[in-house]
């Protein structure tokens, strides 16, 4: 299968994506948006994944490439193929069905619990997933739900986690793509971004506890994201 990388920024690639890729014999091609690259005719790619960045959706003045890429995704969809999209890729995939994008009430950076909601727990992709996991947060801003779109996961910090839509799209908020070393390459460039957000939140860790994790903390992450990716990447 040929599937196609967005991604934003040098420092959130797909990590863990690419390693479940190599292992499925997937194919990964990329536009990365901070190089200039030019995005793929939509039917030339067999399904997308979207990363993560620090921008906002609705920052196309300053970034146009927002532009293309809203419209590129756009048509993946419509030509029925599957998407998942990983924090600003799930910002934009809700943004393009249909969703309302928005600085969220507080920022959520470090590691959180998030937990099926009564939908997830009955949907079918989420079985054999845990009722609530310790995930990876980095983000500002949140989402309405998608018309359409079936309510997966929620956190404390955040109603809208993880959505699917039309067994197609998958979003979700939070990282389970991570990796020890693609962990140090965020927290290493969002410094600042950290520092500002401490102070307007509970739900903000140091760099030391962003941290901490040993290598073995992100395996049950791991299991949970391939079988994800498998139900909505793989079975196409």
């Amino acid at each position: 299968m040929h599937l196609h990388v967005l991604q934003h920024v040098p420092f959130e690639g797909p990590a863990h994506i690419a390693h479940w890729a190599q292992q499925r014999g997937h194919r990964l091609s990329f536009t990365r948006f901070y190089a200039d690259e030019t995005l793929p005719a939509p039917e030339a790619v067999e399904g997308v994944v979207v990363m993560g960045g620090p921008m906002g959706v609705y920052e196309e003045d300053r970034y146009p490439w927002l532009r293309d890429e809203k419209a590129f995704l756009q048509a993946v969809l419509q030509a029925g193929r599957p998407v998942v999209g990983v924090c600003l890729g799930a910002q934009l995939l809700a943004e393009v069905l249909g969703g309302r994008v928005y600085p969220g009430p507080q920022p959520e950076i470090g590691w959180f619990p998030v937990r099926l909601t009564p939908q997830g727990r009955r949907h079918r992709l989420m079985r054999e997933v845990p009722d609530e996991l310790i995930v990876f947060h980095w983000h500002g801003d949140t989402f309405e739900l998608p018309p359409g779109a079936v309510h997966l996961m929620e956190s404390a910090a955040c109603a809208h986690q993880a959505f699917v839509w039309n067994d197609q799209a998958l979003g979700l908020q939070f990282h389970l793509e991570m990796t020890p070393a693609s962990v140090r390459a965020l927290v290493q460039a969002g410094q600042a971004e950290l520092e500002a957000a401490r102070s307007r939140s509970a739900f903000v860790q140091t760099p030391e506890e962003l941290l901490q994790h040993p290598a073995e903390a992100y395996r049950p992450l791991h299991e949970v994201l391939e079988r994800l990716l498998d139900r909505v990447l793989g079975a196409q």
